[in-house]
């Protein structure tokens, strides 16, 4: 055993410990403690295990990838949409959901629209969680390959055991204890090994000053208001724009950030915490963005660029195997295992909480006692870590799964929030309505991803508003329309527009704690 593997065999002793020590707080509890914290969480550990959330593996690697094979817009996209959509989530949802007391992102669904109908909002919100888990295994997997030379499927299993095993011991409280500790990986690997990745590559100034030389329209945050050049024409901006709005508002209605709303102390405190958290996960794009401007600046070998160009998610394992000494890249490594599991485990604790409250305990059998709930609780993380294991060493369509989950939260949960919480006339019609028509316009765009030809011509249909000919609105098997944000927007008018024309047959429900409630 070398010392990379012995610091990894470490690292994941030392996730077990802690996790066993947060044990403590839950072994005599309710299961309000293994899902939510007892509601006792303070401000500080929120914040650090919600910004520990939301920068994982494919945060990381996703920013450096982004930056060195297309631009800087592209590559911080995800931090930044994510960062925002924590800020509006605490500005808009996360005080009013707090002070209901809910236990899951379901439950308002289930008080305004009914159980039945909240088991079907719950499949998208629960399919998104495992496959993403399964996408972090991925990457998690794809880094030992590079730094250790361990087999996918031996990394995979491992840290899904691993993580699984402090999870369902601990619930909440070992999630949040593990994710302090594995965020703090992530700044130290971080701030160590970037001074030698930009020192290998010349420097701050001069790998900057090669980027913008060699793709001066590449340089910007975000994509310039008219097109300019061949990379940013209207048709890519506008596809920009369409993608991050399903990130920054399609970043909200996930179960993995409303357990952390829900387990902090008071409503004030839960929207406290969404915001400093989005703050810091903004700031934490700096430097995979940096190094991803390394990496493009370094002069690679021929064997390595060639390999880079083949398989740019491995920038950012790649320049911690190259750029910097043995002791730094077992820190670089120790940010990305740090990453990844500690939203592995906040995935699958989310999953498994609505399966366990809200399809089984909520809807199937009411009078499930607490401790059967724990119990059903645990069994579930293990099931679904499986699950997610199994399909991340299908690793083909992994990925496309994920992106494809996430557009249907967006597309699908996010008018449903809105309305369930603010809306005293929503009604389960007018969110079945909603719900409806915004998934048939969602699929009728396509999913090349998942070879799912596009049905419904929208760049043909909308070519009297459309610059250019509709052939330019199509790259390759994918659709440069924004149909995503157009489905999302079809439900957030269907929704109350239905609800009040159907109002006299299906009465709105009052917004109440469900399982503080006779209904």
């Amino acid at each position: 055993m070398n010392l990379a593997q012995a610091t990894v065999g470490a690292m994941y002793v030392a996730f077990l410990v802690v996790g066993w020590l947060a044990w403590r707080k839950v072994k005599d509890g309710t299961p309000g403690d293994l899902i939510v914290a007892g509601r006792a969480m303070p401000l500080g550990i929120a914040v650090l295990t919600m910004t520990a959330t939301w920068v994982d593996g494919g945060y990381l690697l996703g920013t450096a990838e982004g930056v060195y094979k297309s631009s800087i817009a592209s590559g911080v996209q995800g931090g930044l949409c994510f960062g925002i959509s924590l800020i509006l989530g605490g500005i808009f949802f996360a005080r009013r959901m707090r002070h209901f007391e809910f236990t899951t992102l379901i439950d308002p669904f289930e008080a305004r629209f009914g159980r039945a109908w909240a088991a079907v909002l719950f499949l998208p919100a629960m399919l998104g969680e495992v496959f993403w888990s399964a996408a972090l295994l991925v990457a998690i997997g794809s880094t030992f390959g590079v730094v250790l030379g361990m087999s996918l499927s031996t990394a995979i299993l491992l840290s899904a055991a691993v993580v699984v095993a402090y999870t369902m011991v601990g619930g909440m409280w070992s999630v949040a204890y593990t994710d302090v500790f594995q965020l703090a990986i992530v700044v130290i690997g971080l701030a160590v090994a970037l001074p030698f990745v930009l020192g290998e590559a010349g420097g701050l100034g001069a790998s900057w000053s090669a980027y913008f030389a060699a793709r001066p329209d590449h340089g910007g945050l975000i994509p310039p208001l008219q097109a300019q050049g061949s990379f940013w024409t209207t048709q890519t901006i506008i596809s920009w724009w369409d993608v991050s709005f399903m990130l920054m508002l399609g970043g909200i209605p996930w179960n993995c950030y409303f357990q952390r709303v829900l387990s902090c102390r008071t409503p004030a405190k839960a929207q406290q915490h969404s915001i400093l958290a989005g703050l810091l996960t903004i700031a934490l794009t700096v430097p995979p963005l940096l190094m991803g401007v390394a990496a493009f600046g370094y002069a690679w070998p021929p064997e390595l660029s060639a390999r880079l160009q083949e398989n740019p998610s491995e920038t950012l394992p790649m320049l911690f195997e190259h750029l910097t000494p043995p002791l730094v890249r077992i820190m670089g490594l120790a940010a990305i295992i740090g990453a990844v599991t500690s939203s592995f485990s906040s995935s699958i604790l989310s999953a498994g909480s609505m399966l366990s409250w809200n399809c089984c305990k909520r809807l199937l059998w009411p009078r499930l006692s607490f401790e059967r709930l724990k119990l059903l609780l645990r069994i579930s993380l293990v099931l679904l870590g499986a699950a997610a294991a199994v399909m991340a060493l299908r690793v083909q369509s992994v990925q496309a799964l994920w992106f494809f989950t996430s557009d249907l939260i967006f597309v699908l949960l996010f008018p449903q929030l809105i309305f369930a919480l603010y809306d005293s006339k929503a009604n389960r019609t007018g969110s079945i309505a909603a719900f409806s028509v915004s998934l048939i316009l969602r699929l009728g765009g396509g999913e090349p991803l998942l070879g799912m030809p596009h049905f419904i011509p929208y760049p043909e249909m909308f070519a009297w508003l459309l610059p250019g000919e509709p052939a330019d609105w199509y790259d390759g098997g994918a659709m440069l329309f924004p149909f995503k944000t157009l489905a999302a927007a079809t439900g957030l008018l269907l929704l109350p527009v239905v609800s009040r024309l159907t109002a006299e047959w299906d009465r709105p429900r009052p917004l109440r704690n469900p399982s503080q409630s006779s209904g």
